[in-house]
């Protein structure tokens, strides 16, 4: 049962708390509307393509959902009716699971996220099986693997001030599974984080970027998708597909419309001068392997595991084995130096970050004239690295609360 295809949805794309600027502005790209953002929810508008390109095209959105519903809800008996009330077929096909994944309420007279969970599940499994004819929807199959083989529709419940968001899941596996990673190092970057950082930081493909902290390489990794047009959900796939709403045809043309941009620059024809070094010489293999890993992608194949050893200078990215205190520019102009220190809470001890902090105040001699941008969950990282920036806002990385730093001029 599909909607036309040119009938507009509303959809919520899910990000980190301080993300939701990046966000906007990639859903304006995309030329979608955007109606409201708010704590790590951009709402936009879109039809069944725009969905497909905000799957595939957006860098710093962890989920795209469906928002199924939208109405008011002060007691249980307004919830379930209005949760009875959604056109759940519409969605979910026959044979398929559903499953309330995650209850949030705010400022709402309903607190008891659990009967939330309970009763917005047995009203789309009534209307379900009554539209279906059938007794009970399937339940969970899991093999030893731990594999679930019983396909399963998402939900999610947000109130807010008493008004009650249906939403269903469009993406599956997180939006930040690009496909290149393998192996994230000792303490890995969320890759929708990385992207986030790049583009509130202003960089664009014209400046060179380095990372004298590059680990496993995911904000050059993100850099170089950017730079080489690459979209980052173009090598996987989405729970939409086994929804009644997926249209197979426009999800391909879109997806061959995103291949079609791609130009990963072995020619030489683009100037992309992507840089970035790390004092582990297994952190700087780990990232040579993403990067093929990306190129996998990019070409339309199966992204291979285990070390490999690309030769990356020819694509434009440099990487090297020092520290961050050996690290000096390898460009003549001036660029953008964007960067994820060790974390106290992650990686060894909070003096230690500190003391790293501290040193990392010499990057202003060794990059004259370059941007800084820094992520860290630490609120004193100026005090420690002498100097106030010239803004900073508060982002998540995955679950840990972090602030973004940034140095207009060094």
């Amino acid at each position: 049962m599909k909607k036309n295809e040119n009938e507009t949805e509303t959809v919520i794309a899910l990000c980190a708390v301080g993300a939701e600027k990046a966000v906007s502005n990639e859903l304006r790209k995309l030329n979608l509307k955007v109606e409201d953002s708010l704590y790590g929810r951009v709402r936009f508008k879109a039809d069944i393509k725009g969905i497909y390109q905000a799957l595939i095209g957006l860098r710093a959105a962890d989920r795209v959902l469906l928002e199924t519903a939208s109405f008011k809800a002060a007691d249980f008996d307004a919830l379930f009716e209005g949760a009875s009330a959604v056109n759940w077929e519409r969605i979910v096909p026959k044979g398929m699971g559903l499953k309330v994944a995650k209850v949030r309420t705010n400022r709402s007279l309903l607190k008891a996220e659990t009967t939330i969970q309970a009763m917005v599940h047995k009203a789309a499994a009534q209307r379900l099986c009554g539209k279906y004819n059938m007794n009970r929807l399937p339940e969970p199959v899991i093999t030893p693997k731990g594999e679930n083989t019983v396909k399963t529709a998402e939900v999610r419940v947000y109130i807010e001030k008493d008004i009650v968001s249906l939403l269903v899941d469009l993406s599956g596996e997180p939006l930040f599974k690009r496909g290149y990673r393998s192996e994230g190092g000792a303490a890995p970057l969320r890759e929708t984080t990385a992207a986030s950082m790049l583009l509130l930081s202003g960089w664009k493909r014209k400046f060179p970027i380095y990372d004298p902290f590059c680990g496993s390489g995911t904000i050059l990794i993100e850099a170089a998708m950017y730079a080489w047009d690459i979209a980052p959900g173009i090598g996987r796939r989405f729970a939409i597909d086994q929804m009644l709403i997926a249209d197979e045809k426009i999800e391909n043309a879109v997806r061959e419309e995103f291949r079609g941009k791609i130009n990963i620059n072995s020619d030489g024809s683009r100037l992309i001068r992507i840089a970035g070094s790390d004092g582990d010489l297994r952190s700087v293999s780990i990232a040579s392997s993403n990067i093929a890993r990306l190129r996998d992608i990019a070409e339309g194949k199966e992204p291979q595991r285990g070390i490999r050893h690309p030769d990356t200078k020819s694509l434009g990215i440099d990487l090297k084995v020092c520290s961050m205190k050996e690290a000096i520019s390898p460009y003549t102009d001036e660029g953008y130096l964007v960067t994820n220190p060790p974390y106290g809470k992650r990686l060894g001890d909070q003096s230690m970050a500190e003391e790293i902090y501290k040193e990392m105040a010499g990057l202003q001699q060794r990059f004259p004239g370059w941007k800084i941008a820094v992520i860290t969950d630490h609120s004193g990282f100026e005090s420690f690295y002498g100097k106030k920036a010239d803004s900073c806002r508060e982002i998540s990385n995955g679950a840990i609360p972090s602030y973004f730093y940034q140095y207009e001029l060094q």
